[in-house]
């Protein structure tokens, strides 16, 4: 009987979410400096992530739009803040890649700042989705850029990406190693999420994950 009503929750839980990405969702605005944001309406939740990470790829396959965030094979693509909304009361942030980019370095460094004073100066701000290559795991530029989301004092969680290159036994290898090494990082939500835009494996748990935060 605790199992059926245990099935039941997750199914109502899971039907929130995809109730919330049904909606039409399109491009509001894009911001390529502070001086260009707008004031937050709704709440807000974003993605992070290194260039070529996959957040684009994300953002379409939750929503269910190919075209919605547009992606490239070229890192440092996006080099902007890109805000999408459905009028349900979330916004979705599409935030420039950290890292590698092929442009100046000046721009890199121009792209990452936009980013970061963005989620330091934003209330309505619930949570940054920390998109990290599932095949990599945290780099050097991952690591740095949690410190700097632990010192904006904003609540953010990982989610692996691109899952569907690995075997089940690396998939769990990779979410307990990253679990290990966000332990101590104060603002990290202790869940990973293991995701794959490609194949659809982990969108409906992130969808009805960001449904709960509203």
């Amino acid at each position: 009987m605790d199992e059926a009503h245990d099935e039941g929750e997750d199914r109502a839980w899971l039907d929130r979410g995809r109730v919330l990405f049904a909606r039409p969702w399109r491009h509001v605005f894009g911001a390529p400096n502070t001086a260009a944001l707008r004031p937050a309406n709704e709440l807000e939740v974003a993605f992070a992530g290194r260039s070529n990470v996959g957040k684009s790829s994300l953002i379409n396959a939750l929503t269910g739009r190919n075209g919605l965030a547009r992606t490239s094979n070229t890192p440092g693509r996006t080099r902007e803040l890109n805000f999408f909304s459905a009028d349900a009361g979330l916004t979705i942030v599409d935030m420039p890649g950290y890292g590698y980019a092929r442009a100046p370095k000046s721009e890199v460094a121009a792209w990452t700042n936009l980013a970061f004073d963005y989620m330091r100066g934003r209330a309505k701000l619930r949570r940054v989705y920390v998109l990290v290559d599932a095949r990599h795991g945290l780099k050097d530029n991952d690591v740095e850029a949690l410190k700097l989301i632990d010192q904006a004092a904003v609540s953010y969680q990982v989610v692996l990406t691109k899952t569907d290159k690995l075997k089940p036994t690396e998939i769990a290898k990779m979410i307990d190693e990253t679990a290990a090494a966000i332990a101590k990082h104060a603002a990290a939500h202790p869940v990973i999420l293991a995701t794959s835009s490609d194949k659809g494996f982990g969108i409906d748990v992130l969808r009805a994950e960001i449904a709960e935060l509203l």
